[in-house]
């Protein structure tokens, strides 16, 4: 029961995997069906059948992945967020380094126009 939960909470990846997987299969029986063939004519009906639906899975299959790796920095981002927003997050005080701490520039260190 663990693994049909994992398998329901990363369902984009479950997806993904089972297009991968399908995509190479399709490529691969394309490949056996081409490779006995000597005529070009008769190697088309596998190129078009095996090699195109195998690399259309393969590429559905990496989009899924993609996918379920952004919805995954966004659902940290979220946190984050509301980390910030309910207080529980406590910026370091910004101290300045010592060299500034007379508010003037070290030397050799121009902070703008017209200021020392």
């Amino acid at each position: 029961m663990e693994f049909l939960k994992w398998c329901k909470v990363q369902a984009e990846r479950v997806g993904a995997a089972v297009c991968v997987l399908l995509g190479a299969v399709c490529l691969l029986l394309g490949w056996l069906g081409v490779s006995d063939k000597i005529y070009p004519g008769e190697q088309i009906p596998y190129i078009a059948s095996g090699g195109l639906m195998g690399v259309c899975l393969v590429g559905i299959g990496a989009v899924l992945w993609l996918s379920a790796d952004l919805r995954d920095e966004w659902r940290k981002l979220d946190r984050i967020e509301d980390l910030m927003r309910s207080g529980g997050y406590r910026p370091e005080i910004s101290v300045p380094p010592p060299s500034m701490a007379n508010g003037r520039a070290p030397d050799g260190v121009t902070t703008g126009p017209g200021r020392s």
